[in-house]
């Protein structure tokens, strides 16, 4: 029997009730994420693995006997899970925090995020190398099998058992933050911890117990959601996007919002399966960019001054590193010789990504703002070159310029969403905006799906320069390359960027003497837009192939870590960073999984040891050595005589 609307009951309410199941884990999710941030200002890109941590240990001690078999080891089922995993999962929290997260709390918050991503990429890269992509099932427990038939829909009992405990969760836990001494001092350790010592509270300790029960949730969360999704390594990487867009809606740092925003937009996300199924992987994203048109600080985040980035950069303008000039002539000899000793296949990877990490370097060493979504210019500009020239006809000069335009319009559209927020607003706000791209990426069907756009022509330059000869397409992506290099250069050395760089060392400052800081940050992220388009369309003329991994937002995390390793707000930093990761990836290639658990320990260990990058760090050891020639020089350096000039 059909309803006024002409929607069959059954699937109206079994929507609804799988998008409240959904806004359950949101909420739970939201709340650890919200929790960290709130108090310890960390972004917590690793809650998703930690999330999936607690599906496979409910898995790992129903498996205990085939695990372990010489140890006559139990079966222990769901309701055990729930009582030790959670616990276990906030040990392994509590480690991390001593361990890693503890160490980056008086930095800049992109390094909390930057450390957490690397995190997340070594966890799901070991369970991915062990289990593979395929999930393992967990069943229901036998006690809440079965269900309820209400009339114009059949219930099931586990599903009704997550709605309750989740929400009584987070209702709990939201009472201990908020209405508990507890909750105060955890509060007031954030915001005075001296203060809090001289009352004799261990703050370390305070702060280490509350990731630790953030991470609990997301402990608890897996625990729950295992029965009902299957248990694989994916499954935290595929939720902990969502998260951060529901914690952006909500305010970040909000525990209320957290909660309420998680089961509204779980609600919403149902609904829109029933009426519109193909927006319902996007409409979050889509609620979100609204949101921040009329609220910045989420529906239920408060309004306050955002710090100025801290300058991360470790370059000095009037050094030779830093000598833009002597670098375009000495790249460009080296990039003409570079075909002759490696496969001009990878020479080109290496030219655009090495592009890709400087247009990324340009709106954060910069700037100093950290991005997360890069992977959308990059990735749209390459769809966009590859379809003109596919189905199109468009000569590959007009086809790349097409992808720039397409990169450029969509920076400056979020740029003009993001760009009020700062630090790790802004970055959770581009990489949901970002996901908005893929989404869509996946469901147009001119870009062909999970196929992508192939046999793309290279065609001919100028009309007459044959592009399917190697050399002459690398030596055209190695002039490409050359002129966003020394466009970047350019921009960096204009007044326009040494107000950027004033902005990145003293927005307050910039701002008193009369700069709008907003604008010119648009401008600079819109630049850096159409340039990670400029490199996305060539790699798209290059491979002949547009693919989903170009929107991916692991090919923004690669950017990031480019950078990180060349050194941030340094000019030849990414491209040495560039050469370091390319040919990591190529040497590694043989490792298959291996490759993600490299490059998160590679994100780990420069957070850690190598802040400042290669070039930073050589940067460094140069400024250092001439400070103590200075240094020795200074005592022979003799007074001229009083009567010596008359």
């Amino acid at each position: 029997m059909m309803d006024l609307i002409g929607i069959p009951p059954q699937l109206l309410f079994g929507q609804l009730l799988i998008g409240l199941i959904n806004g359950v884990f949101y909420a739970m999710m939201s709340l650890g994420v919200a929790i960290i941030f709130g108090m310890l200002r960390i972004g917590n890109f690793v809650h998703g693995a930690q999330y999936m941590l607690g599906a496979f240990g409910a898995w790992y001690l129903m498996h205990l006997p085939e695990l372990f078999p010489g140890l006559g080891l139990p079966s222990l089922g769901y309701w055990w899970a729930l009582a030790l995993v959670p616990f276990a999962v906030g040990l392994i929290g509590a480690a991390t925090e001593r361990l890693f997260i503890r160490r980056v709390y008086d930095l800049e918050h992109a390094y909390g995020l930057l450390l957490t991503v690397g995190l997340a990429m070594v966890i799901e890269g070991l369970f991915n190398v062990t289990y593979g992509a395929a999930g393992q099932q967990y069943g229901v427990p036998d006690s809440l099998k079965g269900g309820v038939n209400l009339g114009f829909m059949f219930l099931p009992m586990y599903r009704l058992w997550v709605i309750f405990a989740g929400i009584l969760v987070c209702v709990a836990t939201w009472y201990v933050i908020e209405r508990t001494k507890l909750g105060a001092y955890l509060r007031a350790a954030t915001e005075n911890p001296d203060l809090v010592r001289a009352f004799g509270i261990n703050v370390p300790r305070m702060l280490m117990l509350t990731y630790a029960f953030g991470v609990g949730l997301a402990g608890l969360a897996g625990v729950m959601a295992a029965p009902i999704y299957q248990v694989s390594p994916q499954m935290g990487q595929s939720i902990i996007i969502t998260i951060f867009a529901v914690v952006v809606i909500g305010g970040m740092g909000s525990i209320f919002g957290a909660i309420v925003t998680g089961l509204m937009l779980g609600m919403i996300e149902g609904l829109t399966k029933v009426f519109w199924p193909q927006a319902s992987t996007t409409v979050i994203f889509v609620i979100m960019a609204i949101v921040l048109v009329f609220r910045p600080a989420g529906l239920f985040g408060k309004e306050t001054v955002a710090a100025h980035a801290a300058d991360i950069s470790a370059a000095r303008p009037h050094s030779i590193l830093e000598n833009g000039r002597l670098w375009i002539v000495l790249l460009g000899a080296g990039g003409i010789v570079l075909p002759f000793f490696v496969y001009p296949v990878f020479g080109m990877k290496l030219l655009c990504l090495a592009l890709f990490a400087c247009a990324y370097n340009l709106i954060f060493g910069y700037v100093g703002l950290l991005a997360f979504g890069h992977a959308a210019f990059y990735g749209s500009s390459a769809y966009i070159a590859a379809f003109t020239a596919a189905s199109w006809g468009f000569p590959t000069e007009l086809a790349i310029l097409s992808g720039v335009a397409m990169a450029t319009l969509l920076g400056a559209l979020f740029g003009w969403l993001a760009i009020r927020r700062q630090g790790l607003y802004f970055a959770m706000i581009t990489l949901a905006l970002a996901q908005l791209v893929y989404f869509y990426v996946i469901q147009a069907p001119w870009t062909h799906g999970e196929d992508g756009i192939q046999s793309v022509p290279r065609g001919y330059l100028l009309g007459f320069i044959e592009l399917n000869e190697p050399l002459n397409m690398y030596y055209f992506v190695l002039a490409v390359f050359l002129g966003g290099f020394a466009l970047i250069y350019r921009i960096v050395h204009s007044p326009f960027g040494q107000v950027l760089k004033s902005i990145r060392e003293n927005e307050p400052r910039a701002i008193s003497l009369g700069y709008s800081t907003d604008r010119f940050k648009l401008i600079a992220f819109t630049l850096s837009a159409g340039l990670a388009g400029l490199a996305g369309g060539t790699k798209a003329i290059v491979f002949q192939i547009a693919s989903l991994a170009d929107v991916y937002f692991m090919t923004s995390a690669d950017a990031l870590l480019m950078t990180l390793i060349g050194g941030v707000g340094t000019l030849l930093g990414p491209v040495v960073g560039a050469v370091i990761v390319v040919t990591m990836q190529k040497e590694f290639a043989t490792l298959g999984s291996w490759v993600i658990v490299v490059q998160g320990a590679a994100f780990v260990l420069c957070v850690l040891f190598l802040r400042k990058g290669v070039v930073g760090t050589l940067e460094s050891w140069l400024s250092a050595r001439e400070e103590r020639r200075r240094q020795l020089d200074a005592p022979n350096a003799r007074p001229a005589p009083s009567g010596a000039h008359r």
